[in-house]
């Protein structure tokens, strides 16, 4: 998750009604520790765990609505949210998620971890039905395990694993406290409520707008988008083939919402809005939001994000979403409120070094 203005932005892909499939033929009770197809510890009588694949994300999808209805009243996630999680280029299916499913055939757990780039980083998360918690336990034990190999495979020593956490979710907090990890940061959800027209702001003197249909405006959205991050939380780096490859992947990216902004002639600031929340709330969000250092204080940040706020109420949203980092070293919060928007929802990140 990330925002910025005149600071860095960004959001979790930094996470997540159909009958649940089919189970394999000799799948196994029970997995073993070495992290390739089970958990550590053996299964209720006539339960079975076997990796996802891409048609598994409806039930996925039901499984967490329903945990998440249970926490924040409402199911958070889109089926589309759960399928881009599922083609993550960073995701191995093969090896970096396990599903576990009940004896009548129902999924009762899902949990995974994802490597970040090439760095020691991690994200984890496991979801596991009300009535099947005694999974929990083996299953946060299998995607550590998980992050310790990924990030050995990377060459590292370590591996920081981080998993987002509704504030609300005091079960699975009390969970993650239990197993090493504490808060690290927190993401505030933020949105702009658009009621009617929004009037796009005139430009600075100087800045012109160009929009990511071209390779080159994408090339430089994402020079301007690294530079910013630098300092950001949970921050790793990509080269443009890894960057454009991770958002191009997802179904909720539209290319021509990606907007550079120059001065003079030189990128300064990026935007990228994205359809992440279109389906289910009708709302724009803005996924990456950066100002380069030397352009900072000149008001770019607002510009670009007014200039979104406009183009979603054109296009009938009925708000706008973003994610700031509170502990961001840059006034981002206050620069969002500034703007008319409001909190809604605060996700904290719980980090863990093994």
């Amino acid at each position: 998750m990330d925002s910025a203005t005149d600071t860095p932005t960004d959001t979790p892909t930094d996470i997540p009604t159909a009958t649940p499939t089919g189970i394999p033929a000799g799948a196994p009770a029970h997995g073993t520790a070495d992290g390739t197809t089970g958990i550590p510890v053996p299964l209720p009588t006539g339960h079975r765990v076997r990796r996802p694949v891409t048609a598994d994300a409806p039930a996925i999808h039901e499984l967490i609505s329903l945990c998440d209805t249970q926490v924040i009243g409402k199911a958070d996630m889109t089926l589309d949210d759960v399928a881009d999680q599922l083609n993550e280029p960073a995701f191995d299916r093969d090896r970096d998620g396990w599903l576990v499913h009940d004896a009548d055939g129902r999924l009762v757990a899902w949990a995974w971890a994802c490597r970040k780039g090439a760095s020691a980083g991690v994200e984890i998360d496991v979801v596991v039905h009300p009535d099947a918690q005694a999974l929990t336990g083996g299953l946060w034990d299998t995607v550590t395990e998980r992050a310790r190999q990924i990030t050995a495979g990377l060459g590292h020593d370590h591996a920081v694993l981080d998993i987002g956490l509704y504030r609300e979710d005091s079960g699975k907090r009390a969970v993650a406290a239990a197993r090493g990890f504490a808060p690290a940061t927190s993401f505030i959800r933020m949105l702009a409520d658009h009621t009617g027209p929004v009037t796009a702001p005139e430009p600075p003197a100087g800045l012109t707008l160009h929009d990511g249909t071209a390779e080159e405006v994408r090339r430089q959205g994402h020079a301007v988008q690294q530079a910013g991050f630098a300092e950001h939380f949970g921050f790793t780096p990509k080269g443009f083939d890894e960057w454009f490859a991770d958002l191009d992947a997802s179904a909720s990216t539209d290319w021509s919402q990606l907007l550079v902004a120059r001065l003079d002639g030189e990128p300064a600031a990026m935007l990228l809005g994205t359809d992440m929340f279109a389906g289910d709330e009708n709302c724009g969000y803005v996924r990456q939001l950066a100002v380069l250092p030397a352009y900072r204080g000149r008001g770019l940040g607002r510009f670009m994000l007014r200039t979104a706020f406009a183009a979603d109420a054109r296009r009938g949203r009925a708000g706008t979403y973003l994610h700031v980092d509170a502990n961001n070293s840059t006034p981002a919060l206050d620069l969002y409120l500034s703007v008319g928007m409001r909190q809604v929802l605060a996700i904290d990140v719980w980090r863990r070094t093994v």
